[in-house]
């Protein structure tokens, strides 16, 4: 299961878990979608993997399984 990590990792922007604007890469690396286009043009800093949509979680499921409460921040150049 995805962490659904609570931010973005670049500008340290909230992702809750039931947005859309988050892109994650097959490490679950997590950006907004502004870091993800316009800073990183698709490309994770990290591992240099392939930026997706993160998908969504149903809001019944949420309650049951939340995202991750785990802040992780590393400015972009």
């Amino acid at each position: 299961m995805l962490e659904l990590r609570p931010n973005c990792e670049c500008c340290d922007r909230d992702l809750p878990a039931d947005t859309t604007e988050a892109f994650i890469c097959s490490f679950e690396c997590t950006f907004c979608q502004v870091c993800a286009e316009d800073t990183l043009h698709g490309r994770c800093p990290n591992c240099e993997g392939e930026l997706v949509k993160r998908p969504t979680r149903p809001t019944q499921k949420l309650a049951h399984f939340p995202g991750s409460l785990i802040r992780k921040y590393k400015p972009c150049l």
